[in-house]
């Protein structure tokens, strides 16, 4: 499944590279608005008439992406890698699949990376329940849960976490490098 996720990165990092350069940051408001200029987007690419690219310009899920990673500063990941460094790896290997399918599996490793930082540590699966579980009529109720005990647990966690040091691996924020400009494209 991380191949297929590394071909769909690609294809929108394909899609939307140099679509910083068309986002403005608007800062009258109490809380700074993030704009995406799509006229100006469409028309740097030459793709004004692309009926499919302005659909999913106006759609909703842009609309999120663009909240979400329009600040400029934010925590970057490898979309932003590829948008902002790898424009001319991706359209250098339009025309060679080996490199891209190379390209691909590269990214896949990355994705895994990611998602599994510590492959060492295993992580215990729950048994399936045998068969006919379902039909047994000795299933004990669920119990109650004891408000106050739970209140404690709570208090005692809070007391640790406020003398626990800070946590080693939290996300490091830094500025969204912009990339080419879309006149490139």
């Amino acid at each position: 499944d991380k191949e297929v996720r590394a071909i769909f990165l690609r294809l929108f990092a394909q899609l939307f590279q140099g679509y910083r350069s068309c986002l403005q940051l608007i800062r009258i408001h109490a809380e700074p608005v993030i704009h995406f200029h799509k006229a100006a987007f469409l028309g740097q690419r030459g793709l004004i008439e692309n009926d499919f690219l302005t659909k999913v310009l106006n759609g909703m899920a842009f609309a999120g992406f663009v909240s979400e990673r329009g600040p400029p500063f934010r925590t970057c990941d490898l979309f932003d890698e590829l948008v902002a460094f790898e424009v001319e790896r991706i359209k250098a290997e339009e025309g060679n699949p080996p490199k891209m399918i190379k390209h691909v599996r590269e990214l896949a490793e990355q994705l895994f990376k990611n998602e599994n930082p510590n492959p060492h540590i295993a992580f215990q699966k729950v048994p399936r329940p045998t068969e006919g579980s379902h039909l047994r009529v000795h299933i004990l109720p669920f119990p109650r849960i004891n408000e106050g005990r739970v209140q404690e647990l709570l208090q005692e966690g809070l007391a640790r976490s406020q003398g626990a040091p800070p946590a080693t691996r939290g996300d490091k924020k830094c500025v969204v490098p912009a990339g080419p400009p879309v006149g490139m494209f």
